[in-house]
């Protein structure tokens, strides 16, 4: 791809276009030439920061016109190489955009700038005795939440952002402003923008403003632990438990690995075996139902020392330790950065799909821990390459692909949760076939004829 590097009067004229900062300082680039994923960072031209929805329209006013690449930029967590600007042009930073513009109790909804964190938004909406349920594990920005269709931990109960995103500002490639979607639980007029732009990955506009479901906080919340023998046990465990129609909040699997990990980053000693962690919510005595129907379910599948818990500090530990789990592999093996695969299978392939990706894995001498949402079907291998050594990363995007071939194969996808960005594109090609993916670049070249949003990203334009 050819890079696009900008002129000191193109420098010159966006510090008139926004009420924010523009910079070139070498740290600022740094910082927005990199994400968590293990793909090699990129530096931009220039950082530009914005504060306002008019700020946005008239910098991609001007870029569109000048043939600037734009790669849209929130808190950079993204697994991808989302925010890596690979063609040059302008980081968008968004988070001075971060005003929590209305929370509406009675109609369970808030409205929010792009550039507010997951939990800040949280920690507001506790106040009103609400929550905002997508959770997956990084403090991430709202609107890279949705620009990426983020999930999480708590989708099995609550939903993706695809299905908690009602309507939406954003600002298309050539500056024009569009609002999508409604503040309504029911909407069937016309096409469905709204979900066009959300897993969009920065590919088609660029968000603003996001309006979005919220819920109750659960009268009652109770967490659980339970070992198993195995890999396959522990995954049918969790698959038996949705089939029986638990409302559960959570359902979480981490290998043995993964768990010897945890214990040592979040000072824990649970019993290095694979494991199981579930959440419930709802009335006290529907908690401590549904809790004794789950130890019920998982004895059959050889589930032990099954443990549950109403203490709120205990249960935030241990859901903090879930989501530390990618630092916990990462501090345990100094130096080591991680490739995480994100594949998704009906669930009555789960178990198989489980076992197939732990032989392919096995058969290398990689590092690996292997977790994730089994009740939702989706799970995660983690491998651990040496950024010291170049040639160990393309050989473990062939592991990953091996396994997205066979992942594809039983009717399951590349990604759940992360997006294709950049390191899934061939996969988008064989799991939806040329003819799909063409219509993407249709829809692409309508929305953004010069193609300068985040180039180079789902597909090869």
């Amino acid at each position: 791809m050819i890079r696009v590097d900008l002129s000191e009067a193109q420098i010159t004229h966006l510090k008139t276009l926004t009420s924010g900062s523009v910079s070139t300082v070498e740290s600022v680039l740094d910082q927005h030439g990199r994400d968590e994923s293990a793909h090699p960072p990129v530096r931009p031209s220039a950082v530009v920061t914005v504060q306002t929805t008019d700020d946005v329209s008239k910098v991609l006013k001007y870029c569109n016109g000048e043939g600037i690449p734009v790669t849209a930029f929130g808190a950079g967590t993204s697994l991808e190489g989302h925010v890596l600007p690979i063609a040059g042009g302008i980081s968008l930073d968004m988070t001075e955009m971060n005003k929590i513009l209305d929370i509406r109790p009675d109609d369970l909804l808030v409205r929010v700038e792009p550039g507010v964190h997951r939990m800040a938004l949280n920690e507001k909406l506790s106040t009103h005795g609400l929550f905002f349920s997508v959770d997956p594990g990084a403090d991430a920005t709202l609107g890279g939440m949705a620009a990426t269709g983020a999930a999480g931990t708590t989708t099995v109960r609550y939903g993706s952002m695809r299905e908690n995103v009602l309507a939406l500002t954003c600002v298309l490639a050539d500056g024009t402003v569009i609002t999508v979607g409604r503040e309504t639980r029911k909407l069937s007029a016309g096409f469905d923008l709204t979900r066009l732009i959300v897993g969009s990955e920065g590919t088609l506009a660029v968000i603003t403003e996001l309006t979005l479901r919220v819920f109750g906080i659960p009268e009652k919340m109770a967490a659980a632990v339970v070992g198993f023998p195995t890999l396959k046990a522990g995954v049918e465990a969790a698959t038996a438990v949705v089939k029986m129609g638990i409302s559960v909040a959570r359902c979480e699997f981490l290998d043995a690995t993964c768990i010897k990990y945890v214990n040592s980053f979040a000072n824990l000693n649970l019993k290095e075996t694979p494991t199981l962690f579930f959440e419930f919510h709802g009335s006290p005595q529907g908690v401590e139902e549904d809790a004794q129907s789950v130890k019920e379910i998982i004895a059959e599948f050889g589930g032990s020392d099954f443990e549950w818990t109403t203490d709120e500090t205990a249960r935030r530990k241990l859901w903090r330790a879930r989501h530390d789990a990618y630092w916990a592999s990462i501090s345990a093996n100094p130096g080591k950065r991680g490739v995480s695969t994100d594949m998704a299978v009906p669930l009555s392939k789960l178990a198989e799909a489980v076992t197939v990706c732990e032989k392919i894995i096995s058969s290398h001498d990689y590092l690996y821990t292997i977790l994730g949402h089994v009740a939702d079907g989706n799970f995660h291998c983690l491998i651990l390459t040496d950024p010291n050594h170049p040639e160990e990363l393309e050989e473990i995007l062939e592991v990953s692909r091996s396994m997205v071939r066979e992942i594809i194969a039983m009717g399951g996808t590349c990604t759940g949760e992360h997006g294709i960005g950049l390191g899934k594109i061939e996969a988008l090609v064989e799991e939806t076939g040329d003819g799909a993916v063409e219509v993407m670049r249709r829809i692409k070249k309508v929305l953004d004829p010069q193609l300068i949003l985040n180039p180079g990203k789902i597909f090869i334009s």
